[in-house]
């Protein structure tokens, strides 16, 4: 279990909605070989990297919970779907921050970015090759003046 501040201050029935939840939003996939955002390192990361997002998650939590006391579990899959697409429709910033926490963590997952045929590793140092375009398109903003005051013209008057 991690030893992270924000990861502490979610209580043990918060930790096991959000995991509740995060499995219903993305469910592991035997066919793509991904596992859900339930699993145990996904959620790890996710309760390591809650930061700001802590009291807007933890309202979508007691929102969600809310509308499912007994929680997700006694819902079939359908009830399941409709709850959470209802709330993410409606939550506003705490479904939205929720929504946003769940992904991130699952899309930093190296079994996630090996199942979709990415490198398991940050972009930089590395970087990736990107396709040359057309630099001439930029000629127009290039030959625009300037947008800004020019402070150190503006001094040596």
């Amino acid at each position: 279990m991690t030893t992270d501040p924000a990861a502490a201050s979610l209580s043990t029935a918060e930790t096991a909605a959000l995991r509740e939840i995060a499995g219903a939003m993305i469910p592991a996939s035997a066919e793509h070989g991904v596992p859900g955002a339930d699993d145990p390192a996904i959620q790890d990361d996710i309760l390591r990297t809650l930061g700001r997002d802590l009291p807007l998650v933890r309202e979508a939590l007691a929102a969600i919970a809310a509308r499912a006391p007994g929680g997700l579990s006694p819902l079939d899959d359908g009830q399941r779907e409709a709850l959470l697409n209802d709330y993410q429709a409606s939550g506003g910033a705490p479904a939205a921050a929720l929504g946003r926490v769940v992904l991130a963590a699952y899309y930093r997952d190296d079994r996630v970015l090996l199942a979709l045929k990415h490198e398991a590793r940050a972009p930089f140092p590395g970087g990736y090759v990107l396709e040359q375009g057309d630099w001439s398109l930029l000629d127009a903003v290039r030959q625009r003046p300037p947008l800004w005051r020019d402070d150190r013209r503006e001094a040596g008057r």
